[in-house]
C-alpha cells in the first residue's frame, strides 16, 4: 500500500507518511531527514517499522487511559469562544484566566475540568500566558492607524526632500532596583539580594533614527523643558544641521523655552507631534527603552546612580553597535522604512 493514501491524523502522523512516501521515491534517508527535519537515526526506526510490520505501523495509536472529555473538534471550538472575550461571558474584566476558561467549557459542553488540567489543554491549544499590552481608553484608534499609514510615509518624504535627519525622541527612568534577576541557588535556599531601597534614578532622553542611530542625554535628576533645549541643542551638534524630530506630547516639550529655541533656529529644527495616547507609535517604547533594561542591563544591581549611568552608557555603547536591531523596533511599532 501506497503512502499516500493514508489521510494523517497529526502532524506527527503526516511527518512519518511523509518520510515513507519520499522513501518510496528513491530518496536518501539523510536527505529525508532534512527535508522533515528529523535525525537520521529517526528516518530510520521508523522505516524499520514499515519493514517488520507494513505502513500501518506508522499510523498515530489512541492514547491508553481513560478517553478525553471533549473530542478534537470539540477543543478546536474553544479558542473561538474565547475570542468573544470574557466579558461575553459575564466576566468583568478583558482577562482570561484558567479557573474563568474552565467555566467557559462546562458552560459551552457540560464537561467540568480543574483549572490545572485547563492550562495543559490551552498549551494544547497553543495559547500561553502573556503579560497583556497596557493602552488608554482615550486612544483615537483612527487616528493612530491614519497617522502609522499616511503621516509616517509623508513624513519620511519631507525629511528626504528637505534634507533633514529624521528622530524618534522618547524620555524614561533608570532605577536601581533591577527589573528582572533570576539566580540559580540550592533547592530550597532563596538567595538574598541585598539591594539599595531608593527612589534615585537616571533621567534619560534618547533620540533614534531609521538609520539605526542612537543619541542620548542622560541626567541624575528630573528632566523639564530646559533639558528639552539641552538635547535639541545637542542633536544639532550630533546629528545633523536640520532635523525633523518626532515626539508626544509631554509636557517638558511644549515649555515656552522649547518653543522660543525652536523658533529661533530659524527652520533648522522641525517638530511632529505623536497621536495622544500612542507611545506605541514611538519605536523607543517597547523596543529601545525595553531592550536596554531587560537585555543590555538585565540582572544588573547597582550601589548608587553613578554606577547606574556608567551601567547605562556601557549599554547604549553595545545598542550603537546593532543598527538592525535599531531598525526592527520600527517594525515593532507598525513603521515600514522607505528605501532611500
Amino acid at each position: 500500500m501506497e503512502a499516500s493514501e493514508f489521510v494523517p491524523r497529526d502532524w506527527r502522523e503526516w511527518r512519518r507518511m511523509r518520510a515513507l512516501h519520499l522513501k518510496q521515491q528513491g530518496w536518501l534517508q539523510r536527505d529525508i531527514a532534512e527535508a522533515l527535519g528529523a535525525s537520521e537515526e529517526t528516518v530510520s526506526r521508523w522505516l524499520a517499522r514499515v519493514r517488520d510490520a507494513g505502513p500501518q505501523a506508522l499510523q498515530a495509536r489512541p492514547a491508553p487511559g481513560h478517553p478525553p472529555k471533549l473530542s478534537d473538534a470539540q477543543k478546536r471550538l474553544i479558542p473561538e469562544f474565547l475570542w468573544h472575550g470574557p466579558e461575553a461571558y459575564g466576566f468583568r474584566g478583558e482577562v482570561w484566566t484558567r479557573a474563568r476558561i474552565a467555566q467557559v467549557i462546562e458552560e459551552e459542553f457540560g464537561v467540568h475540568y480543574h483549572k490545572g488540567h485547563v492550562g495543559r489543554l490551552l498549551q494544547e491549544l497553543c495559547w500561553t500566558p502573556q503579560v497583556p499590552i497596557r493602552r488608554a481608553i482615550q486612544r483615537d484608534e483612527e487616528a493612530i492607524e491614519r497617522w502609522r499609514d499616511e503621516v509616517w510615509p509623508d513624513l519620511q518624504r519631507c525629511a528626504r526632500r528637505e534634507h533633514r535627519v529624521l528622530i524618534f525622541e522618547d524620555e524614561s527612568g533608570f532605577y536601581l532596583l533591577p527589573g528582572v534577576v533570576k539566580t540559580y541557588s540550592p533547592r530550597g535556599l532563596t538567595p538574598v539580594l541585598w539591594e539599595k531601597q531608593t527612589r534615585d534614578h537616571l533621567s534619560v532622553m534618547g533620540g533614534m533614527t531609521p538609520q539605526g542611530k542612537i543619541y542620548t542625554l542622560a541626567r541624575q535628576e528630573s528632566l523639564n523643558g530646559l533639558h528639552s533645549v539641552e538635547f535639541l541643542t545637542h542633536l544639532l551638534r550630533v546629528a545633523g544641521e536640520r532635523l525633523l524630530v518626532i515626539w508626544d506630547g509631554s509636557p517638558i516639550h511644549r515649555r515656552e523655552a522649547v518653543k522660543d529655541f525652536v523658533s529661533g533656529t530659524r527652520g533648522k529644527i522641525r517638530l511632529e507631534a505623536l497621536p495622544g495616547y500612542a507611545p506605541d507609535l514611538n519605536p523607543w517604547d517597547e523596543g529601545g527603552w525595553q531592550h536596554l533594561k531587560h537585555v543590555e542591563m538585565r540582572n544588573l544591581v547597582c550601589l548608587d546612580v553613578e554606577q547606574l549611568h556608567q551601567e547605562f552608557h556601557l549599554a547604549i555603547g553595545r545598542l550603537r553597535q546593532k543598527p538592525h536591531l535599531v531598525q526592527s523596533f520600527f517594525a515593532q511599532a507598525g513603521l515600514q522604512l522607505e528605501k532611500t
